[in-house]
């Protein structure tokens, strides 16, 4: 059994999570804007699918990219140079939530609820959810959203409509985030494609202790950079030499 939240109960130590499912916390409460950044602050996440509770999450061990380990292949290093896509930054929040939650081959229905929805996009009004966009002659084709609180960055789910556009949305979003003095992106649970791009499993005991230095730290500068659009082939690239 699972503790159950109501409204001001408060989530239990992230310790208590099961080994398997690997990081199942608790159920219940709500996805109120202080509901969630009282989660992430403390290493946790909500993850359930529609019909379900509300159900926390808080694997150990934990995927993180720190910022300076992005790995970027040769395919991916000429994509960026090219200049294909025009990068943008908190333009359309919603949409690319949108993209997200869309179906994808061999994937059964998607955990981007509307109520998901609803709840990151208050989160991005208050300013504390960001994305940054990639669009090709005026389409949005792809992007990648999350959190940030502090000097952490807790990436949610990306999307692509055409190749290489989430991945170099990604690009670009590490490439600000170093800019802000953020040193990584959680990146959740473990998978190839982010183990691919030169995120690593860390205890999640670590990762607490990144988060309790970071999350109270102000970021050196804003999100969105002056100019809020910019080719694909700009300072990203090569900010990974």
């Amino acid at each position: 059994m699972i503790p159950w939240l109501r409204k001001d109960t408060p989530f239990p130590a992230v310790e208590r999570a099961l080994r398997y499912p690997n990081g199942l916390l608790c159920a219940g409460g709500d996805l109120s804007p202080e509901r969630l950044l009282d989660a992430y602050r403390r290493g946790i996440f909500p993850w359930y699918h529609q019909g379900e509770p509300i159900l926390w999450w808080s694997p150990d061990p934990r995927q993180v990219l720190f910022t300076d380990e992005l790995h970027i292949s040769r395919s991916l290093r000429r994509r960026l140079n090219s200049g294909r896509f025009e990068i943008r930054y908190d333009t359309a929040f919603r949409e690319v939530m949108l993209g997200c939650a869309a179906p994808r081959p061999k994937q059964k229905g998607t955990w981007i609820t509307p109520e998901m929805i609803e709840a990151y996009c208050a989160l991005h009004e208050r300013g504390y959810a960001h994305c940054v966009e990639a669009w090709l002659e005026g389409e949005l084709v792809g992007g990648i959203y999350g959190v940030q609180i502090g000097r952490a960055f807790f990436g949610e789910s990306m999307f692509s409509r055409v190749t290489d556009a989430s991945k170099v949305a990604l690009v670009h979003l590490v490439a600000r985030l170093r800019c802000m003095g953020v040193p990584l992106v959680d990146c959740q649970q473990e998978t190839p494609h982010t183990s691919s791009l030169g995120a690593r499993p860390i205890p999640r005991a670590e990762f607490i202790a990144w988060l309790e230095r970071l999350v109270d730290l102000p970021p050196l500068a804003p999100f969105s950079p002056a100019s809020a659009a910019q080719s694909s082939g700009s300072h990203a690239a090569q900010s990974d030499a």
